[in-house]
């Protein structure tokens, strides 16, 4: 049907005709009958229009007796509005349950098809004027139609998205005098220089696909490789100088076996859907506590430099623990914005693959490394609070702890022989943490956001060391604290972060703590552990996918050395990192 037939039905069959004529009964003083034999008579096309416009409204709020009430407001508002043809009675009214005659009809369906002759005679002239460029863009539609159809016939998936994300960094880390040993001795000056001093060029390589089947839920898959095993910056032979993106780290396993360098490895891999507007469920073979909480405690990590400072100044809770689990996450429902509660619950079983139950596998029994994670906390729009616990059975340590071998890196050992009396040992451990962060309204100013937490860590461990006394010998021969003389860990972070910093786009940070520190020993004697870590970093937003960070980070102590039971003045390497970061996301 074209357009000229389109107008001619489409007011017959709204009933427009009826309740739109002007009679001129009213109209200057002449009546409907004589106006529409003058204008019949005449035929005068440009008569009728002059007459018409005398009359002529511009809403049809105008007529004071039409309401929007009216079965056919719709239809005369459009003749109104959008096509100005319609002519009401000098006091204001339309009077449409008046009778319409054949001329009246003839009249305003004549006037109505002037006006649309008008606009078809501009759009003829526009596409005349416009048709090279016309021609360009539809040329350009049909090669974007081709192509889209040729992607969706060679698409990876219609329901998945690759995401990608590398992380490089150059750099060495420097040892300081240690006087617990001679230089060359294991974990001397001398030793670690040589060691694990050199320069290194290193990657850390993540593959994430992101699967949706509702638009709302996610089937989330990581495979991710790297090649920092044997770089100084990989946690060894310290612990809190590994670096969060070292991957593999050295104590980095997956299915029960190493990770070696350059070798891809499922990483991740969980399904998380919503329940309800307020609840949150994960599930998967490879989840991480960390990954499954209510609230982000800090405001704090643009940039991942060390590992010990993305734990939230509580490694005894957020431990990052990574096998199977599930999680539970509740989030009160709010208005965008607004002050909210929430809390969630996970449990991660490394080892959730391995069916024996007598070394370190399964779920849900006395050796299987499991941990249970519950986090409470409120946020509003500039500060947050949380509060998390965390019972950890034997073989999860406290993650990132002082060095490899000290005491509060290897806490909740499981005692698997005869000599450590296993069918009559306990070995566990509570954690609590305390978070607390603010952030300014704006960014770019010398106020930065101020992220703090605090952890403590009790460890039960009835069976192992019978009848220690306050004089045992609670150091091994370098110098470390033995793992079954602890009763108590501490450790605290405070870290700031400016965005914006400088420049639009960059941003800067400070973090400073104590990785976990011995504070109580089972045979009552007082430790005098102390350590510290600092780093500092600055990143450069070179583009929306690329960033450039210099970072520097100092540990002082980490071997926790001198940590005796009366005290010594013996103190280990200081180490001191430095490394230029880029990560690239595509």
């Amino acid at each position: 049907m074209n357009l000229f037939q389109q107008l001619l039905l489409a007011p017959a069959a709204l009933g427009l005709l009826a309740p739109i004529a002007a009679q001129a009964a009213d109209v200057s003083s002449l009546s409907g009958a004589s106006a529409a034999s003058a204008y019949s008579a005449q035929q005068d096309t440009d008569a009728f229009r002059a007459w018409q416009s005398q009359n002529q409204v511009t809403s049809v709020a105008q007529f004071s007796d039409v309401q929007p009430t009216d079965w056919a407001y719709q239809a005369l508002s459009n003749l109104v509005e959008r096509y100005g043809c319609v002519a009401g009675y000098p006091e204001s009214t339309f009077k449409g349950k008046q009778a319409l005659s054949r001329f009246e009809a003839a009249a305003l369906l004549n006037a109505c098809l002037d006006r649309v002759t008008e606009v078809t005679d501009e759009l003829r002239r526009l596409q005349k004027e416009f048709s090279k460029e016309l021609a360009v863009l539809k040329g350009r539609v049909s090669g974007l139609e081709a192509k889209v159809g040729k992607l969706e016939a060679t698409q990876f998936s219609t329901t998945t998205k690759l995401q990608g994300d590398t992380y490089w960094s150059l750099g060495g880390v420097g040892f300081g005098s240690a006087t617990n040993g001679a230089p060359m001795s294991t974990n001397g000056t001398a030793f670690n220089s040589s060691k694990y001093g050199g320069t290194t060029f290193n990657y850390d390589l993540r593959l994430n696909l992101s699967t949706s089947f509702t638009g709302k839920d996610l089937l989330y898959t990581r495979l991710r490789s790297g090649n920092y095993k044997g770089s100084g910056f990989e946690g060894t032979p310290y612990k809190a100088a590994g670096l969060d993106r070292a991957y593999p780290g050295s104590t980095a396993t997956t299915g029960g076996s190493t990770v070696g360098n350059d070798t891809f490895y499922l990483d991740r891999l969980y399904y998380r859907f919503p329940v309800g507007k307020e609840f949150t469920f994960v599930v998967g073979p490879k989840m991480r506590n960390n990954e499954a909480l209510a609230i982000t405690p800090f405001y704090y990590g643009d940039v991942s430099i060390l590992n010990y400072m993305g734990m939230f100044g509580a490694p005894g809770v957020y431990n990052k623990a990574t096998g199977g689990g599930a999680a539970v996450i509740w989030k009160q429902d709010v208005k965008k914005g607004k002050p909210f509660f929430a809390a969630a619950v996970n449990f991660v079983a490394p080892n959730a693959y391995a069916a024996d139950t007598t070394t370190a596998g399964g779920i849900m029994n006395n050796n299987s490394q499991s941990n249970l994670l519950i986090q409470a906390g409120y946020q509003a729009a500039q500060w947050k609070a949380t509060f998390g616990w965390r019972y950890g059975q034997c073989g999860q340590v406290v993650s990132n702890a002082n060095g490899s071998t000290n005491a509060a890196g290897t806490l909740e050992a499981c005692p698997l022989t005869a000599t450590n009396n296993f069918n009559n040992s306990t070995v566990d451990s509570n954690s609590f943490a305390l978070g607390l962060a603010w952030t300014p309204k704006k960014n770019g100013t010398i106020v930065p956001s101020i992220s703090a937490g605090w952890g403590y860590s009790a460890y039960n461990q009835t069976g192992i060391l019978a009848g220690v006394s306050s004089t045992s010998t609670v150091q091994s021969s370098s110098g470390q604290l033995k793992a079954t003389n602890i009763a108590a860990t501490q450790s605290w972070t405070v870290a700031l972060q400016w965005k914006d910093a400088f420049i639009k786009g960059n941003s800067a940070g400070m973090a400073f703590g104590q990785p976990s520190f011995v504070t109580s020993l089972r045979n009552g004697a007082t430790p005098q552990d102390g350590n510290y870590a600092w780093e500092w970093w600055y990143k450069f937003q070179v583009t929306d996918n690329i960033s450039v960070s210099p970072a520097i980070f100092y540990l002082s102590n980490p071997s926790s050395a001198g940590a005796a039971t009366g005290g010594t003045n013996n103190t280990g390497a200081n180490v001191l990192g430095a490394l230029v970061a880029a990560q690239f996301k595509f």
